[in-house]
């Protein structure tokens, strides 16, 4: 058990789990356990504001209400709809897509599944259950399985992300060190209530305990036992600051897939200037046409465009 926590250790599940069920805010995926629709929201919330997430989402889900809706969609339209929508990296979709089609096809849980079982995947668009067979599935690392797990199933173990390291630190003196916010992540989650714990601590995270604090405002739950709250010093781990999106590859990787998602098919010289004002293909270094042919042949390596050289010169497109 982990030593860092208060004795009291029911006094402080509960006050939690009161404070989120009391008022928590209302975003569309916390009213549902599909399994599918958490795994979109959570893929979509990767690094993204949950505003342009919400939106998103809502849009996604109209387009591609069921997996079996995702499974049937050629990529290239769901990849053209992540970056019109703005959600970040495009592997994210491409891997999401294939997830969908693991599900749909029964790829997922474990090799030596009885037939017709009911809490493994089958080839009907069942989800596993367990976060060790999610992660089974494309892109889902463990962090999403275990949301999953947990929002869908109540099935999930105790979540650690920025928000939970943040709070278990400032509340409790837990020591910047992974292994240690696991053990006091997973010490601290009461059994078997997976779905709301996890929901609540990160809920506290976001609302009340970010990096700056709205402790009475925001009413925490915590503040009899908080140690930051009695000492005032808020200091947090560090959290890693993003890389510029302005001018980044990323941003002009995202330019290619918006510009193919417009067009069967682009020449090189004719995409060139629609991602880059000043391209200049004879030039050197970034907006030459040997920059464009990088951007373009790491997205073919990532299964995102076909490249395809001919005696007319250099075609792109976005796979399907």
């Amino acid at each position: 058990m982990s030593a860092h926590l208060p004795d009291d250790r029911d006094a402080v599940r509960e006050a939690l789990i009161a404070w989120y069920e009391d008022d928590h805010r209302q975003f569309p995926w916390r009213r549902t356990d599909d399994p599918y629709r958490i795994l979109v929201s959570e893929v979509m919330s990767q690094q993204t504001q949950l505003s342009r997430v919400e939106e998103a989402y809502a849009d996604f889900l109209d387009r591609w209400p069921e997996v079996a809706d995702l499974a049937a969609a050629e990529r290239g339209e769901v990849v053209s709809f992540w970056s019109d929508h703005s959600l970040g990296y495009n592997n994210r979709a491409k891997y999401l897509h294939e997830a969908a089609t693991q599900v749909t096809e029964g790829e997922v849980g474990p090799a030596d599944r009885p037939p017709g079982g009911s809490d493994t995947a089958e080839a009907d668009g069942e989800f596993p259950t367990d976060p060790d067979e999610l992660q089974e599935l494309m892109g889902v690392g463990p962090y999403t399985a275990n949301a999953v797990a947990s929002f869908a199933f109540n099935n999930g173990d105790a979540v650690v992300d920025t928000n939970v390291k943040r709070v278990l630190h400032r509340a409790f003196g837990v020591p910047d060190d992974d292994a240690e916010f696991a053990e006091s992540a997973v010490d601290l989650m009461p059994d078997g209530e997976s779905r709301v714990w996890n929901n609540a601590i990160m809920e506290l995270g976001g609302v009340a305990c970010g990096q700056s604090p709205r402790c009475d405002e925001a009413g925490c739950p915590w503040r009899r036992w908080c140690r930051a709250y009695e000492t005032g010093n808020f200091t947090a781990p560090d959290v890693p600051e993003q890389p510029s999106f302005e001018g980044s590859r990323r941003q002009f990787r995202g330019k290619v897939v918006r510009a193919l998602g417009n067009h069967d098919e682009l020449m090189l010289g004719e995409l060139g200037p629609r991602i880059r004002v000043d391209y200049s293909p004879d030039g050197d270094g970034e907006g030459s046409e040997d920059w464009l042919r990088g951007l373009v042949g790491d997205l073919a390596d990532d299964g995102l465009v076909e490249v395809t050289d001919g005696e007319d010169g250099t075609a792109v497109r976005l796979r399907r």
